[in-house]
């Protein structure tokens, strides 16, 4: 299989390849150049535990790497997850049920990917005998997960873009509290957008990009999306056969990756029925997909930061398949949204998905709801899910973080103050951040005074 780019100007890429690169050299995104059909693999599938369902999900797509690494690589990743807790999926009533994805290192979904990326990324270095610096920006979670997947792997240096005051204190605090020399949380001025633009433009520079041997963790890196895939397809498997093809899959998202994930499954024939977007205020998705315009306005912080986005980079890989896999088409869409910050979709039709969005008032209402009618501690992004619940269709939430990483929020709502031990430890420990402006010059003199080696 080849990986080939969203803009069709960049060769195809082997996986290992694609994997290291992350961003294509054209500024696209990769995807496979075929997608398999799963449905053959299904029923042998089901009785698989997770790592041996991650193991055989990627077995399709990464045909250049040893079986043996691979194995090693995906074991490892989902070791220090809560036993027996991967990704449970729990039935909250009648017609909802509940996927918790917060039960790895950092308490949040982004694990499941950057576990088997950060081993990934270990396994390319013992390969090729040369350092990497990585580059990442977040809204919250990312970068706490990118830093506990890659933190002591020999040849790594970790840059982790942030917007400061935008990110909850504990999400900061899984940043900033590393003792790891190679980990540098580097906090801007401005918002996830920002960040995002300068890491774009970085890796667009080519020299750039091969003279510090960069490499991405953010959702633009393809392993990102497939690992994101397995837990939807480990949830298909443990819901009712009954409702498996009825159920709307009901996705907290603000970079697109998160519910692309699902949606790509479903056409490698894996049958969701459909997948709601439930979003916060900033809720650009929400007006693509009800009115059919891509238009980006300013960043509201939220109480649900992680969503706090207008410009969903995943969204560019749906794109490609809406344009019927035209890469000039998304060329010219991406160039009109970068210059005039909007587009206009004469007949958008999102197969496959529908749309919510909670401004702040309604997450804490939604939070209560959701304590109210199924005795559930919801974290503000998974809350924004609970909202127009179609009580006469099964439904799957699927629950993005801990609630103890946004405890002043749930004390607000429902009186409780959730905790975790691995958020508690964080409180005693030294932070350490480094302020840097949010332009790709700072952030690049930065990464090349901080040199990566063995």
């Amino acid at each position: 299989m080849h990986y080939i780019s969203t803009r069709g100007e960049a060769a195809a890429s082997r996986f290992s390849d694609a994997v290291a690169v992350g961003l294509a050299p054209d500024g696209g995104l990769f995807l496979p150049d075929r997608l398999p059909d799963l449905s053959p693999h299904l029923e042998a599938w089901s009785h698989l535990g997770y790592p041996e369902l991650c193991l055989a999900f990627f077995s399709e797509f990464a045909d250049d790497m040893e079986s043996n690494v691979l194995e090693s690589c995906i074991q490892s990743a989902y070791s220090d997850f809560a036993e027996g807790e991967i990704a449970p999926v729990r039935q909250l009533g009648d017609h909802t049920w509940v996927l918790e994805l917060f039960h790895g290192p950092t308490l949040a979904f982004k694990d499941f990917a950057l576990q088997v990326l950060g081993n990934l990324y270990g396994a390319q270095i013992q390969r090729t005998g040369e350092p990497i610096n990585v580059l990442g920006a977040t809204s919250g979670d990312t970068g706490a997960a990118a830093i506990q997947g890659l933190a002591g792997t020999p040849g790594v240096n970790t840059f982790i873009l942030y917007p400061l005051g935008r990110v909850s204190p504990l999400q900061e605090r899984q940043m900033i509290c590393t003792e790891d020399p190679h980990v540098f949380p580097l906090g801007i001025e401005g918002s996830f957008d920002d960040a995002q633009a300068a890491l774009k433009s970085l890796f667009s520079d080519q020299g750039f990009r091969i003279r510090n041997r960069l490499s991405a963790v953010n959702s633009i890196n393809l392993v990102r999306i497939l690992a994101q895939c397995v837990y939807y397809l480990w949830a298909w498997f443990r819901l009712p056969p009954a409702i498996r093809d009825t159920i709307e899959v009901v996705v907290p998202t603000g970079n697109f990756g998160n519910i692309f994930a699902g949606w790509i499954l479903r056409k490698m024939g894996v049958p969701f029925s459909r997948f709601r977007l439930a979003t916060n205020q900033n809720d650009i998705l929400y007006r693509l997909m009800n009115q059919g315009e891509y238009v980006q306005e300013p960043v509201r912080p939220s109480l649900a930061p992680s969503m706090d986005i207008q410009v969903a980079s995943n969204f560019e890989r749906f794109l490609y398949y809406f344009c019927q896999e035209d890469p000039a088409r998304v060329r010219q869409i991406i160039e009109t949204f970068r210059q005039s910050g909007a587009y206009h979709f004469d007949h958008f039709v999102a197969e496959g998905f529908s749309a919510s969005r909670a401004i702040d008032e309604e997450i804490v209402r939604l939070i209560q709801q959701a304590k109210a009618s199924f005795d559930y501690v919801a974290d503000p992004h998974t809350a924004c899910g609970f909202k127009d619940l179609d009580p006469d269709r099964p439904s799957l939430l699927v629950a993005t973080a801990h609630p103890a990483k946004f405890p002043d929020t749930i004390e607000r709502a429902i009186g409780l103050h959730p905790a975790h031990p691995r958020l508690e430890v964080l409180k005693q420990k030294q932070a350490r951040y480094y302020p840097v402006d949010p332009t790709p010059e700072a952030i690049g003199s930065f990464i090349e005074s901080h040199p990566a080696g063995l």
